[in-house]
């Protein structure tokens, strides 16, 4: 629960980073980001930016409105907000590249430098590369014991995580080059990094 309060304030912060925003934007932003796997309520994310308020991490301020409506709240970050957020960012280390708080540290690695950067999308494709060797393994030992649609259904994670990793290998050969991959070439496996061949399970 701790981790994901951290993978939300540095949502946040680097929203705000980007101008001022109120409760309902900053949300919906934040769900554009975490994806709809992992949909933020309100009751996620108002304690959370009440912490960073008592924290001075951020700051309420009153929008300008019509006078025929409500004036409306709107969070804005502080220095200290600033720094916290450029400390995150920096920081190196398996809780970067990890499911939950990679996808918030891509959406913001404008703001962090070459080096950095490969580190996290070395890290990452490492873990991945991990979890393949995991889950091969476990394949061989149970394709005699699921079905067919089992083993789809594990091929299809299969894939997908060969995919992040091809897509990995195009990002950091191109952080080397000083220059984002080209979209057609992202779809091919890096040379350095084949896909390892899964055996077919039969079908029972």
């Amino acid at each position: 629960m701790a981790r994901r309060a951290e993978t939300i304030e540095m949502a946040v912060l680097g929203l705000l980073h980007e101008g001022p925003l109120h409760g309902y934007e900053l949300r919906k932003r934040l769900n554009l980001m975490f994806g709809w796997g992992r949909v933020l309520s309100y009751g996620s994310l108002y304690p959370a930016l009440k912490k960073m308020l008592r924290a001075n991490l951020i700051e309420e301020a009153t929008s300008p409105v019509p006078v025929t409506r409500r004036p409306r709240i709107v969070y804005d970050v502080t220095e200290a907000g600033h720094a916290e957020f450029e400390r995150l960012m920096s920081e190196v280390g398996p809780t970067a590249w990890e499911d939950g708080n990679f996808d918030i540290r891509f959406a913001f690695f404008g703001r962090t430098d070459m080096e950095i950067r490969l580190r996290v999308l070395e890290g990452r494709r490492t873990r991945l590369q991990e979890r393949l060797v995991r889950i091969q393994q476990d394949l061989e030992r149970t394709q005699a014991e699921v079905n067919r649609y089992a083993a789809e259904l594990q091929r299809h994670g299969v894939e997908s995580v060969e995919r992040e990793v091809r897509w990995l290998s195009d990002l950091i050969q191109a952080e080397r080059g000083h220059t984002l991959p080209d979209q057609s070439a992202s779809a091919q496996p890096a040379p350095e990094q084949p896909a390892q061949p899964i055996s077919t399970i039969p079908d029972h």
